[in-house]
C-alpha cells in the first residue's frame, strides 16, 4: 500500500515571535545548550564544515551556511543561513541577519523557517556564559568583567552571564567606536549593572579584568602581547580571531570543537599554521562538562567558540515546539502525488 502521510504544514517563525519564546528564558537555555554539548559529545549529531560563501570585491563580507542534526529528544535536522556584512553598522542595521529551516528526521520535509539572527545570538551567549560557568568553577569570583566590541552578541552574552549567576562589581568596555561604547554603557546603566567604565585603550582593560570577553568584527589579531595577560584571567573568545598565536601559545585552550575551530584563519589555526600542530589546543568543553578535564587556575584560559549548527537547531527546535504565533503556510507543498491527478 503506498505510503498517503503527508508533511507537516510548513511554518514560517518571525524574529518578534521567536524573541517572545526566548525573552527570559535565559536559565533553560543554558541547559538547553548544555544538553547540546552533550549531545554532540556523545556522538549523537551529525555537525559537517561550515560552509563560506564570500565575495571577492567585498572580503569582510561573507554568508555562511551550517547544516547539521541532531538525535536524542531534539530529533531535528536543518541548516542556517547567516550573513555577516560588517558595514551594516554604519547604515544602522545589525551587522549579521540570518534564517534557520528545519527539516523533518522523517521524511526530510521542511518544517519551518525561522528568522535566525536572534536564534545565533542566544546560542552564541548561552555557550559563552556556560563556558564562564565551568571553565570558572575553581576560580576567584571575578571583580570585572572587561568587554571588547559593543554590539548586539556582547548585550546578549551580558544578559545570560547574570542570568547563570556571573555578577562582577564592574564593568569594563572598549571599543573603537566611542558612540557604541557609550550606548553599550547606557545599556549597562537601564540594565541594572553595577560600575560601568568606558577605556580609551585596550591594554588597560585587558590588563584590569578576570574575565573578558572579545565580541567584535576583527577578521585579524590585532592582541598581541601575552604580558597584558599576565594575571591569567578566563577569555570567552567569541569573535574567535582577536589573539595572536603567541597569546594562544601561552595559554590553555579550549574550543567547542577541533575540527570545525581550527579553520577559517581563526586565532587557534593561526597558532597551529605557526607551530605544524595543535599542542595548544588543551580539551573541549565536552570534556569540561564531563569532568574529564579541569581547567587550571594559574594560566589564562580562553575560551574559543567556532559556533555549532547543533546548537542553532537544539534551540530552533525549542521555538518550533512552544511556537503559537507562526504563519502556517498550507499550501507550501505542492506536488505530492507521485503520478499527478
Amino acid at each position: 500500500m503506498a505510503d498517503t502521510t503527508a508533511p507537516r504544514a510548513f511554518v514560517v517563525i518571525s524574529g518578534k515571535a521567536v524573541h517572545e519564546a526566548l525573552d527570559g528564558c535565559e536559565e533553560e537555555l543554558l541547559d538547553l545548550v548544555e544538553h547540546g554539548y552533550l549531545l554532540h559529545g556523545d556522538g549523537s549529531t551529525v555537525n559537517p564544515p561550515s560552509y563560506f560563501l564570500r565575495f571577492p570585491d567585498r572580503p569582510s563580507d561573507r554568508i555562511i551556511a551550517l547544516p547539521a542534526s541532531v538525535g536524542g529528544d531534539v530529533a531535528v535536522s536543518g541548516i542556517k543561513w547567516i550573513s555577516s556584512f560588517p558595514a551594516n553598522v554604519e547604515k544602522g542595521i545589525p551587522r549579521a541577519s540570518a534564517v534557520v529551516v528545519l527539516n523533518d528526521q522523517e521524511t526530510g520535509y521542511p518544517l519551518a523557517c525561522l528568522e535566525g539572527s536572534v536564534i545565533s545570538a542566544v546560542r552564541t551567549a548561552a555557550s559563552a556564559a556556560l563556558a564562564a560557568v565551568k571553565l570558572g568553577a575553581g576560580r576567584p569570583k571575578p571583580r570585572k568583567l572587561g568587554i571588547v566590541g559593543t554590539g548586539l552578541i556582547a548585550r546578549f552574552v551580558h544578559t545570560h552571564l547574570r542570568a547563570a549567576g556571573v555578577e562582577c562589581e564592574e564593568v569594563g568596555l572598549f571599543d573603537h567606536s566611542a558612540e557604541h561604547a557609550r550606548g553599550f554603557a547606557g545599556y549597562l546603566a537601564r540594565a541594572g549593572a553595577p560600575r560601568t567604565t568606558v577605556h580609551d585603550d585596550l591594554e588597560s582593560l585587558v590588563r584590569s579584568s578576570d574575565l573578558l570577553l572579545f565580541a567584535t568584527t576583527a577578521g585579524t589579531p590585532h592582541v598581541e602581547d601575552p604580558a597584558w595577560f599576565v594575571h591569567h584571567p578566563l577569555v570567552l573568545h567569541v569573535s574567535l580571531r582577536d589573539l595572536s598565536p603567541e597569546v594562544v601559545l601561552d595559554s590553555c585552550n579550549v574550543v567547542d570543537d577541533v575540527e570545525h575551530c581550527l579553520k577559517a584563519a581563526t586565532s587557534v589555526h593561526l597558532a597551529e599554521q605557526a607551530t605544524g600542530n595543535r599542542d595548544h589546543v588543551h580539551t573541549t568543553l565536552y570534556d569540561v562538562l564531563t569532568g574529564r578535564f579541569t581547567p587550571p587556575n594559574d594560566r589564562t584560559v580562553v575560551f574559543s567558540p567556532f559556533g555549532l549548527g547543533v546548537l542553532d537547531l537544539v534551540v530552533s527546535r525549542h521555538v518550533y515546539d512552544r511556537n503559537t504565533d507562526g504563519v502556517v503556510v498550507d499550501d507550501f507543498f505542492h506536488e505530492l502525488s507521485r503520478y499527478g491527478g
